[in-house]
């Protein structure tokens, strides 16, 4: 409680509290374009955290992604194209009801919706995040490098697609973890005699690269495309009629969310279409989703937006990002020299009240701005692309530079982006490549803290039980679907004999 309060009296400061209207705004804009999403908008925002302090730094960071999340159903809903992925299931229900002339219904009830999963999910973060950081204070180098071994695994899941690509992309990611030069041993390594790569490839400009402009490159494709809004009264809180329909839904899709938020490369979309096919098998109505049904709506927005305070848990407490957009945000604070674990909660005693604080006022104001400003953001959707494309792409070139004001980060920026168009295209995964490059740098310093703790004996990391219920743990990410099949494989051959 002591924490909530100095939360609450932190943002007692006028600029940290303009700073969260102000990135909620803006968060709300980059949610409505289609094309630019959460974690986009958090990659371009990056590179401008770094003159911040680390409070303000992360709190800009998290409100983007809460914000972004939840703007995506007013496109969804008014457009028929979500803001961001994890409103995809809102277009299913959201754009029938806007055809109808309900569009305002639909995002009153989206409204309550999203901010219900956020609000849940804030508490189970402030909760969950100190429980989790103080089980860590038994971690030592050889749990923690087994820990993120897991959490390298979990790249084989994330971005859709082939398993084996997306573990391609994420051994990308931690091989381009290796450049630099090496603190162990103090041998350069992939650094081709340009100085500015002694520190390693920045995390900045990657993400800027592969989020950013390799955006832009495939929305190069649709130059011409225009969008029409819906005809659309009045934005209003759903009634005491809808509020009855959806409250199971909400809480049902509300855990879920949550609890998809926690697992390591998850995320917001995942958990909306998961509690969505969850809302449709138990609902009474299910054959009217797809139709204009408010328990789609609301289990798809309470689900993606209560994932944001689960994938922040891990986040903050492990060093393992539960989101791609969690991933940037453990890159902001690796950037300002803070090592997520036990020790941010020991030295940062009022981090986590601050960010708790400001999510719950963001949350707030997504009142204001679904029920009040939700027709004029809907409009910022009109902006051709041939214009807000390259206004993109420069932004992103002084994001890139601003960081050191080195021309090798924009270089860099350029090149990923490419890389990352290349990637889509082919079916990689740019999620894998990101979080392998976040926890490549960590996966090889716990490994060699851990060789040299055990003087060189490596094979005493197996000596370790927690560690090696990671390791066990990862094994089973990696093989458990195979080796599910090919036991039922064996069974059915023996039944049939």
């Amino acid at each position: 409680m002591g924490d909530i309060l100095s939360g609450l009296l932190a943002l007692g400061d006028p600029k940290l509290l303009l700073l969260i209207v102000a990135t909620t705004l803006a968060g709300t804009v980059i949610g409505v374009l289609p094309g630019l999403n959460a974690t986009t908008g958090a990659a371009l925002m990056l590179p401008f955290t770094l003159t911040m302090d680390p409070i303000s730094a992360t709190v800009v960071l998290a409100t983007i992604y809460g914000s972004a999340t939840f703007a995506g159903a007013i496109t969804a809903i008014l457009i028929n194209t979500p803001g961001t992925s994890a409103s995809a299931t809102t277009c299913l229900d959201g754009y029938p009801l806007a055809l109808r002339g309900e569009a305002g219904r639909a995002l009153g009830v989206a409204t309550i919706a999203s901010t219900f999963g956020g609000l849940v999910s804030i508490g189970f973060l402030f909760v969950a995040a100190p429980l989790m950081a103080r089980l860590a204070y038994d971690f030592g180098p050889p749990e923690y490098f087994a820990l993120t071994l897991f959490g390298l695994s979990m790249l084989a899941t994330i971005g859709g697609g082939s398993a084996v690509r997306n573990l391609i992309a994420g051994a990308f990611g931690v091989l381009l973890a290796t450049v630099g030069v090496d603190l162990l041993t103090g041998v350069e390594r992939y650094t081709f005699g340009t100085h500015a790569l002694y520190d390693g490839i920045g995390f900045v400009p990657v993400m800027i690269g592969i989020f950013g402009i390799a955006e832009l490159l495939r929305q190069s494709t649709q130059l011409d495309q225009e969008r029409h809004l819906v005809a659309m009264s009045a934005v209003k809180l759903p009634g005491w009629a809808d509020i009855r329909r959806i409250r199971t839904t909400v809480l049902r899709s509300t855990g879920i969310g949550t609890f998809i938020g926690v697992l390591p490369a998850e995320g917001a979309t995942i958990a909306s279409m998961i509690s969505y096919n969850e809302a449709r098998r138990w609902s009474p109505n299910r054959d009217n989703f797809g139709n204009g049904e408010i328990e789609g709506i609301a289990a798809s927005e309470a689900a993606n937006n209560a994932a944001i305070g689960g994938s922040l848990v891990p986040t903050l407490a492990l060093g393992i990002p539960g989101s791609p957009t969690a991933a940037i945000i453990l890159a902001g604070l690796l950037t300002q020299g803070l090592q997520p674990g036990p020790m941010l909660f020991a030295e940062q005693g009022e981090f986590l009240g601050v960010i708790f604080a400001a999510l719950l006022v963001a949350n707030l104001l997504f009142i204001a701005v679904g029920l009040g400003g939700a027709p004029i953001f809907a409009r910022i959707t009109t902006i051709p692309v041939r214009i807000l494309w390259p206004l993109v792409f420069l932004f992103s070139i002084v994001g890139a530079y601003a960081i050191r004001q080195s021309q090798v980060d924009v270089i860099i920026a350029l090149a990923f982006g490419v890389i990352g168009h290349l990637m889509i295209r082919h079916g990689f995964s740019v999620v894998s490549l990101a979080i392998g490059l976040v926890l490549g740098a960590m996966v090889e310093q716990r490994l060699g803290q851990s060789v040299a703790m055990f003087r060189g004996e490596w094979w005493m990391l197996f000596t370790r039980p927690i560690a090696l219920t990671f390791f066990a743990l990862t094994l089973l990410a990696l093989f458990g679907a195979q080796a599910t099949h090919l036991i039922r494989k064996i069974t059915r051959k023996e039944i049939a004999s």
